[in-house]
Order: structure tokens, then C-alpha cells, then sequence
């Protein structure tokens, strides 16, 4: 009889055991929701660093006219009144280093 009982308590331990592990709710399930919530919190770290630069650049352009000249000198290519714009182009080539000269061995 005591052979049963230990019988019956090994298979019920091996049960709870393959349900702990491997079951819904088990350690793997739980270590991927971990993994998955620690990359989420990545993210929203990464998004509210974004958020508050734009935060800042919102601020800039309602509060500043500084940052309305700066953007709209950059992206709209615009002048003041009484400017002169200069725009140098250079020749196409002129940065590149003069090519090698061919060899004279008849190759």
C-alpha cells in the first residue's frame, strides 16, 4: 500500500512539474513576457526622448523667433528683405584627387 502512495505522489509531482514548465503560465511563457516587456520599455524610452525633443522644438517655434528664422533660413531657403544671396557652386571634379597616371608598360 505504501508503494502506491509513493507511486501516486512521484506521478503527481512529475505532472505539476511538466505544468510548471511547460504549461500556460509556465517559466517560458513568463521569461518571454518578461523579455518582451524589458524591449517595450526600450521603446518608450526611446519615444519619450523623442517626444520631449519635439516638445522643445514646439516651444522654440511658438515662443522664439529665432527658431522660426533658423528653420525657415534652412528648409525654405529664405532671405530678409535688404539680403544678398550667395551661392557658391563648385566645379564638378574639383574635390577629387588627380587620377594615376597610365603605365608605359605595355601591358
Amino acid at each position: 500500500m505504501l508503494r502506491w502512495v509513493a507511486l501516486v505522489l512521484i506521478v503527481l509531482l512529475i505532472a505539476l512539474q511538466m505544468k510548471l514548465w511547460h504549461g500556460n503560465g509556465g517559466v517560458r511563457e513568463v521569461e518571454t513576457l518578461r523579455a518582451a516587456v524589458k524591449k517595450q520599455g526600450e521603446d518608450n524610452d526611446k519615444l519619450l526622448q523623442r517626444n520631449q525633443a519635439l516638445g522643445a522644438d514646439v516651444d522654440d517655434l511658438k515662443h522664439g523667433e529665432q527658431a522660426v528664422e533658423a528653420r525657415a533660413r534652412a528648409e525654405l531657403g529664405l532671405i530678409k528683405p535688404g539680403e544678398t544671396f550667395y551661392q557658391v557652386v563648385e566645379k564638378p571634379g574639383a574635390n577629387q584627387a588627380p587620377a594615376p597616371a597610365a603605365s608605359a608598360g605595355g601591358h
